[in-house]
Parts: structure tokens; C-alpha cells; sequence
């Protein structure tokens, strides 16, 4: 069947190309059912991307709007993309993509301020360490993996997976946002071994703690789009083990733009139906429905 949902969603609000009533029509033209916005959250070290409070407030107002105009087409929920060190009330919104986009490395003060004017310019010095992008570059990965980890970059693999292993309690969120983002330029530059034993442990021992709590995993497709990838994320031995595991998934373009709302969905649920799923979630405005596929 055709999924026609989309529950991670990026307006001009935040580093979107298309305003939300754009990507609103988009949706209706293209026969969608239900669609979410999920702009991104202040970050208070990194407001390249993110909304500030103020901004979030104006964009809840714009889909709510939308919302209401178009309710009789297309079922609209407004919520947020809550990276694991964001910052923000989320009482006014639908609900929450809870995402890890940073690692996080304690530092000593003379070494905070050795490294501040070498450091790539991503990467951001506050709380007394350095917050390291792990999906704006390959090149930031190797200066972190080299300079904050001796070289080890499994130690930093397995940072980014203690966190996620703990973004449901940091996030509330209703929605687990690329499980394995640290995989993001693997394909054109592969900095690791997926296999290796450090790093199943990693995201072995991530599935571990979130599992039992019920949250649907996203089968994310935007790094398709982008141009990065050939396929999403989680991979799809990780996926397997995420179905062996009990657990559920949501279909999701994390879209930036309004042509990619529903991208590689058909070819999303053939993977999901090989790793032995049979239904997907979809949010709605009084919980979550399983689907069948």
C-alpha cells in the first residue's frame, strides 16, 4: 500500500527551503493523509539551524493556522525535532522527534582553549567541553576521532550511542530520529568499520535501553535525497535487530524541501517488509495507529 504520512518535516522556520503552507499544498496534491512539522529546537550553543523559543512560538501559530484551514483536506500536527541537548517547552506541540546530532566531549580549561582556534568552525566550545557535529562533515568526524579521542574513532562511536541510548528520557519524544545519523558519510567516506565489534556493541547496547520503551524507530530517507546515501537509516541490519527486538517503525523523509515529502517511501516499505515488519505507526492527534503494510 501507499504510506501517505510524513512525520519529519523542516519548513524556512529553521534550515527548510519551503514555507509551511507550501509544503501544506504539496502534501494535499500529492494525496497525503496526514502530515507533521517537525522544525528543529534551540540548541543554546548552535543556533545556526534551530529555532529560538520566540521563532518556535511563531511557526506552533502558522500550523496551527494551517492546521485549521486545512483540516478538511489533510490532517496537520505540529511538533518538533528535539536534538538531545536542545532547550525548549514542548507543551505546545503535537509531539517531539527526539534526534542525537552532537557528541559531547568534556575538556580541561587549557585544553578548551588550545583547541578553540583549530577546531573546525561546527564545532562549538561551551559547558565546559566541545559539542562535535556528527553529520555536518566526514572531515569534522576525522579531526574529532583524532584530536579529542587519540585517534580512536570507535570511542567516539561509542559516545554518540550513549546518548542515544538515552534520548527517549532527554526528549520525551514520540519518534526515535536516525538511530545510526554517525553513518551519514560512510558511503562516499568511510571512517569505519560497521562491523566491527566496537561498534555492534555500540548501537547494540543503545537498542538495549530503548526497546522496552515502546518508541517507534524512523525509517529516515532524507539522507537518500541529500544525495549521501543509497539507503536510509537505520541500516538494515540494525533494523533487523529492531524488529528481533519488538520493535516498531514510522516512515519518515525528514523533508527540507517540499518535492521530497514522501521520498524513497516505496522502496522504504520493501525494506521494512524484508527485516519481517507487517505494520508502521502514524501519529495522530489522540496517539499513535499501527498500520498494516
Amino acid at each position: 500500500m501507499s504510506i501517505t504520512t510524513n512525520f519529519h518535516t523542516h519548513t524556512t522556520y529553521c534550515d527548510g527551503k519551503n514555507t509551511p503552507e507550501e509544503i501544506v499544498r504539496q502534501a494535499i496534491d500529492e494525496g497525503m493523509t496526514r502530515l507533521g512539522f517537525s522544525g528543529h529546537a534551540y540548541t543554546p550553543f548552535d543556533t545556526s539551524y534551530a529555532m529560538n523559543p520566540q521563532t518556535a512560538m511563531r511557526y506552533a501559530r502558522d500550523v496551527r493556522g494551517l492546521a485549521s484551514r486545512y483540516k478538511d483536506q489533510l490532517q496537520i500536527l505540529c511538533g518538533l525535532e528535539l536534538d538531545y541537548f536542545s532547550k525548549q517547552d514542548t507543551t505546545a506541540f503535537d509531539y517531539a522527534v527526539g534526534s542525537v546530532h552532537y557528541v559531547f566531549k568534556k575538556l580541561d580549561a587549557a585544553a578548551g582553549e588550545q583547541l578553540t582556534a583549530t577546531a573546525p568552525e561546527v564545532v562549538k566550545f561551551a559547558d565546559g567541553g566541545c559539542y562535535v557535529p556528527v553529520d555536518e562533515t566526514a572531515d569534522v568526524l576525522r579531526w574529532a576521532a583524532h584530536t579529542l579521542y587519540d585517534g580512536d574513532i570507535y570511542g567516539l562511536i561509542e559516545d554518540f550511542f550513549r546518548e542515544e541510548a538515552d534520548v527517549v528520557r532527554t526528549t520525551h519524544c514520540q519518534i526515535i530520529g536516525h538511530f545510526d545519523l554517525i553513518t551519514k558519510f560512510q558511503e562516499q567516506t568511510p571512517l569505519f568499520d560497521e562491523h566491527h565489534p566496537r561498534y555492534v556493541a555500540a548501537w547494540r547496547g543503545a537498542l538495549k535501553s530503548l526497546l522496552p520503551l515502546g518508541v517507534p524507530f524512523e525509517i529516515n530517507t532524507g539522507a537518500i535525497s541529500r544525495g549521501y546515501r543509497t539507503t536510509p537509516y537505520p541500516s538494515f541490519e540494525i533494523l533487523k535487530a529492531i524488529h528481533d527486538g519488538g520493535g516498531r517503525i514510522v516512515f519518515s523523509s525528514d523533508a527540507h524541501d517540499k518535492s521530497t515529502l514522501r521520498y524513497w517511501f516505496p522502496q522504504a516499505e520493501e525494506l521494512a517488509k524484508k527485516a519481517g515488519f507487517r505494520t508502521y505507526v502514524v501519529l495522530g492527534k489522540t496517539g499513535t495507529e499501527e498500520i498494516g503494510l
